[in-house]
């Protein structure tokens, strides 16, 4: 079929930048477009910024944003004729485009059969090796016993891959190192893969040692033309996410390229495809490359491609789309210099890399230009005050970098990355700018195994242990902001304030920078000069500018500003935004939460979960209880998961005991901080005032 299929109006069935993204190149292209929202979105920038806008629910118990029936009729109340999936996961759900099929409405992608074929991972390796394609061994049988799956993993031999056929961004894949570990995993991977994609069923693979993860961006018309784009390196990832991408890879010669290319090739003319697709494969330190799957949508990291292409991949889509050919043929496409992308996401390294959410109440982006033209480029879809929701997927913002050698992007991205200011919810600012400066990611020699092999060093720099001297430097700079800022909020409440400008004596202090306590004292030297001494170690800091913004924050208690401040000759700029005791500033490239302890009383007992009160780590909606009152339970015993931003983490018992209250329900919403599961210990109380115990583990999730 070669008939155009011209349409008008895009309704674009996703959140946040993403939404931001196709709206920017289908107004370029003359489109109107239309933003669905769920009611936590009420606000959000891309609710705010389409030419029309409808609300499509709750965002629970119903995850809104996946709902067909109510995105179509949101198509047909606003007049749209197209639709755009996004890259979530609507892009690769087969009832999704037909169903925008049976409503006359134009999906912006391949087709639903192709959406089926390769949706499906067991599917897919079938289609694949009846074509030629290099796949990793394993199972994807339809005997999806347990019994059946251990016996097949035993054969693979260790270690294997589980993951969900359905699946998609890490959800419901694990890896499986042993026997003894397999059963665990398997109903960790069934239940995050049915509570994701409503679908259990999952494959075996072969685990490759420390592999590198390479995708190549593929298009094809109705009009029988294909090509590819390279390739990108994806390797570095968390929870089989990945983190940070480049393009091209440092390990991918120009033969290997060629080679792989012919093989997406292959791949795209067996299923007859039309529009964007992306082919995964993972590439052994032999040079030997295995198929894994095919994601039939753009992907997040597309722009890496753009940014060396010089292409608007999103416009090419629309074009498809509506009938027109490929805008070129292989042999006139040119690759120039290197770009490497890196997620900025809501979530806390120290902590597992739990997702976060809350109010973000300084965002500050660095200035956006052209990447293709060798500048930085910013996604997202934030504003200072604007709430990040538990319900979605924890990347807030991308920033891409290009430039002539991968040297020069990098170099331009570490300085975007310094430069961009989060303020409100831990972010993985710090941990993503370890990551550009570990030497072995310098190098371009990351595998899939960067972040585990070196995960410890790339913390440690977190730190006050890792990093003394920044975390020195940092605390004098929140000392004096404390004592600045305290000003500031003592002004907005009408109160006089006992540390004015010709105040001389000692300020005693204490607070929380981070995890490290600090306690000493500020004394003013002069008008906005200063020198501190906190646990034995002395800084002398001048304030040359100190600003506080318009905009207060919107709690109604808060204030912020931008300061330049010298600490001990070197001179560097804080912004910051204080609400009560809490001060949070970005400084020397990277954020710092500050507790002020001041004048409170320095009390400790009971900060640790050794009252037996297992509380949540987020907010959350509870996937899986595992016990129920009178069950006896181990210290560090699973007892219930949580699910925030596609992602279960699993809350272990904080000690020994029996189970005395559950305040909580299969399904139900809760608080960070809210009590789940109360443990009548089965130590004596003064045995458990020295226990310190973790109240739950780091998310298995992928």
């Amino acid at each position: 079929m070669t008939a155009s299929t011209p349409f008008s109006k895009i309704l674009i069935a996703n959140r946040g930048e993403i939404a931001l993204r196709v709206m920017r190149s289908a107004r370029a292209l003359g489109y109107r477009t239309v933003a669905v929202y769920s009611t936590a979105d009420a606000q959000a920038r891309h609710t705010l910024e389409a030419d029309q806008a409808v609300c499509i629910g709750e965002p629970l118990p119903r995850q809104s944003y996946l709902d067909i029936p109510a995105i179509i009729a949101a198509a047909r109340l606003s007049g749209a004729d197209a639709v755009h999936p996004g890259y979530g996961f609507l892009a690769e759900n087969p009832a999704f485009a037909a169903a925008c099929a049976e409503d006359g409405l134009v999906f912006i992608g391949p087709s639903s059969a192709s959406i089926l074929a390769m949706g499906d991972k067991a599917g897919a390796k079938a289609l694949m090796r009846a074509a030629g394609v290099p796949c990793i061994p394993g199972y994807q049988g339809d005997d999806q016993s347990a019994g059946r799956l251990a016996a097949e993993a035993a054969l693979i031999g260790w270690p294997v891959m589980i993951k969900a056929t359905a699946g998609g961004g890490g959800r419901g894949m694990r890896r499986v190192d042993r026997a003894e570990d397999f059963a665990e995993a398997l109903v960790s991977a069934q239940s995050e893969a049915l509570s994701a994609f409503s679908d259990a069923t999952v494959i075996l693979e072969r685990a490759l040692i420390a592999p590198r993860h390479i995708e190549i961006q593929v298009f094809a018309d109705r009009h029988g033309n294909a090509l590819h784009l390279g390739e990108r390196d994806c390797s570095v990832q968390r929870r089989h996410q990945k983190l940070i991408e480049e393009a091209p890879s440092p390990a991918v010669s120009p033969d290997l390229r060629e080679r792989m290319g012919a093989v997406a090739m292959q791949a795209v003319r067996a299923i007859g495809y039309e529009g964007a697709g992306t082919l995964e494969f993972l590439l052994d330190a032999q040079g030997d490359f295995f198929f894994m799957e095919m994601n039939t949508r753009l992907q997040v990291e597309h722009p890496v491609t753009e940014a060396i292409t010089g292409l608007d991949l999103v416009d090419w889509q629309l074009r498809i789309a509506a009938g027109e050919p490929l805008p070129l043929r292989q042999d006139q496409l040119r690759f120039d210099g290197h770009a490497i992308e890196l997620r900025l996401c809501a979530e806390d390294a120290l902590l597992g890399f739990m997702p976060q959410s809350g109010r973000m109440d300084a965002w500050l982006m660095p200035e956006a230009t052209t990447a293709s033209a060798g500048g930085l480029r910013v996604e997202h879809a934030l504003r200072s005050g604007d709430e990040i929701p538990p319900f979605y997927d924890s990347m807030i913002a991308k920033l891409v970098a290009h430039g002539r050698s991968r040297d020069e992007a990098l170099r331009k991205l570490r300085h975007g990355l310094a430069d961009a200011v989060a303020l409100g919810v831990a972010t993985n600012q710090a941990f993503l700018a370890r990551c550009l400066a570990h030497p072995v990611f310098a190098a371009g020699g990351a595998t899939t195994a960067f972040i585990p092999d070196h995960q410890a060093e790339l913390l440690a720099g977190l730190t006050r242990e890792g990093d003394a001297t920044g975390h020195q430097r940092a605390a004098a700079v929140a000392a004096v902001l404390l004592h600045l800022s305290a000003e500031t909020l003592g002004a907005d409440a009408g109160e006089s304030n006992p540390h004015g400008l010709a105040h001389r004596l000692p300020m005693l202090q204490r607070f929380d920078l981070g995890a490290m306590a600090c306690h000493g004292a500020l004394m003013q030297q002069g008008p906005l000069q200063f020198s501190t001494r906190l646990d034995d170690h002395d800084s002398a800091l001048q304030v040359v500018a100190h600003t506080v913004m318009a905009g207060r924050s919107s709690a109604g208690s808060g204030s912020a500003g931008r300061s330049r401040i010298v600490v001990d000759g070197l001179a560097d700029s804080a912004v910051w935004h204080r609400t009560g005791a809490t001060l949070r500033f970005h400084f020397a490239g990277r954020p710092w939460v500050v507790t002020d302890r001041s004048r409170a009383a320095a009390n400790r007992a009971g900060a640790g979960a050794s009252d037996g009160k297992l509380r949540a780590s987020m907010n959350g909606r509870v996937v899986a209880l595992q016990v129920a009152v009178g069950d006896t339970v181990a210290a560090g015993q699973p007892l219930l998961a949580l699910e925030a931003m596609k992602m279960e983490h699993v809350h272990t018992a904080p000690c020994a005991g029996r189970v005395a209250a559950l305040h909580v329900s299969l399904g139900e919403q809760v608080a960070a901080h809210r009590v789940l599961v109360e443990i009548e210990p089965a130590l004596p109380a003064a045995a458990l005032l020295a226990a310190e115990l973790p109240t739950a583990s780091g998310s298995a999730a992928g």
